[in-house]
């Protein structure tokens, strides 16, 4: 019955949830449950999440390369990026437009008063300009961009070194054996970390269930049920209709082949650490062409970020409305340009939406105090969101990859 990974992931996620819960609400008053188990539970957790974010890196770095060189031909690579990069911008907009659709005809936070809240000061930031976004991709310093790893600029240098060692042809052979040996021990390492994945996503588990305080919720049980109801609904209906209309893949087959892939992101909230499973679940379960999820995957957990654009924008919507000051009409185009550009820098780890929201508070001057709402409720919606945003890139990939069939076959021919 649990032979599967999934079906062990799901095993690790249940126990680990329903004994952390346990520890809160029957064993608190015991100091080794409540205090050194949920520790141990925190620091295995933390050393699972550590050991794939160790291989993210490297694993985006050399699948680039290697996808770019399995390519036909360069033309090909100019067409697979710039169709990748317009796909997934347009799931973007479409999830703001649709988030925020809902919300104007809902209005979440209406008529709560939430002005009575604690305080929990942020840091000023300035909102990032499209400008800043695009220098930004350029490194500086190679080295630096590895040691923090910042995705677009490790995407920048693979496809760039990528592109020439492709233009080199024959000559570079070596080079591209190299990388193409490289990444199948990548992916070994993925996989021999994986199988630790459901004492990993227990243990993540239990220190959620044991440290989450539901009374936190009560008040603002209609926000949460809204932004949850929204990303669920886009996790099964929305992407798997959206690539069988597009694909030869039903809807139901979509959804039993991102199983894994949505137990996992609900545990490590990291659409980067969600990475490998990604790569899998495009390649050998949907048998994407690994030149297009290569290339796609990565650039996906950057910047392909619909969860956290229903996030952003409903979130700011019933901030505004619960502290008496609710966002007018003429707002709303700056409102819509500034999630954008939050949803693309949010990055793929934990938190990313809940920090992009406190810039987008500070920005529209709303009161501070609403941070620690949003702190609040961030760790529940994280979770839900990031599934949303890796079934987003896979869905993309697997609607990309069929509208490269026909050049890949034309290839193939020649």
């Amino acid at each position: 019955m649990f032979k599967s990974l999934s079906a062990r992931i799901f095993l690790g996620l249940a126990i680990g949830l329903l004994s952390g819960t346990l520890v809160q609400y029957v064993l608190h008053d015991i100091n080794f449950f409540s205090g050194t188990l949920v520790e141990i539970a925190s620091g295995l957790g933390t050393m699972f999440v550590n050991m794939i974010m160790m291989l993210v890196v490297p694993l985006v770095f050399v699948s680039i390369v290697c996808g770019v060189c399995e390519l036909k031909d360069l033309s090909s690579f100019g067409r697979l990026g710039g169709k990748t990069f317009g796909f997934y911008i347009i799931n973007t907009l479409v999830a703001i437009f649709a988030a925020l659709t809902v919300a104007l005809l809902l209005e979440p936070g209406k008529g709560v008063d939430m002005t009575g809240g604690g305080e929990l000061a942020i840091t000023a930031t300035e909102l990032p300009s499209l400008m800043a976004l695009v220098v930004d991709i350029v490194p500086r310093n190679p080295v630096a961009a590895f040691m923090s790893g910042n995705m677009l600029q490790v995407i920048f240098m693979a496809l760039l070194l990528g592109g020439v060692i492709k233009s080199l042809g024959e000559h570079v052979v070596g080079a591209v054996s190299a990388f193409q040996t490289a990444n199948k021990i990548m992916m070994k390492l993925i996989s021999v970390v994986m199988h630790l994945a459901p004492i990993g996503v227990g243990a993540l588990m239990f220190k959620l269930g044991a440290t989450l305080e539901a009374g936190v919720f009560l008040s603002v049980m209609e926000y949460l049920v809204l932004i949850l109801g929204l990303l669920l609904l886009w996790i099964f209906v929305v992407y798997p209709y959206a690539v069988q209309l597009f694909t030869p893949v039903k809807a139901s087959v979509f959804r039993e082949k991102t199983q894994e892939q949505i137990l996992f992101s609900l545990s490590t909230a990291s659409s980067n650490a969600t990475i490998p499973v990604t790569m899998r679940t495009l390649t050998e379960k949907l048998k994407v062409n690994r030149a297009v999820a290569g290339f796609g995957v990565p650039l996906g957990a950057t910047m392909n970020m619909g969860g956290v654009s229903i996030y952003i924008t409903v979130a700011i919507f019933f901030i505004a409305n619960a502290f008496g000051m609710p966002i007018t009409m003429e707002q709303l185009p700056a409102l819509v340009f500034s999630i954008f550009l939050l949803s693309v820098g949010a990055g793929g780890v934990p938190g990313g939406g809940m920090v992009m929201i406190g810039v987008l508070i500070h920005q529209m001057g709303l009161p501070v105090e609403a941070f620690a709402l949003v702190a609040a409720l961030d760790r529940l919606i994280d979770m839900v969101l990031t599934s949303c945003n890796v079934v987003g890139d896979t869905a993309v990939l697997t609607i990309v990859d069929q509208t490269e069939r026909p050049h890949q076959v034309a290839s193939d021919d020649d």
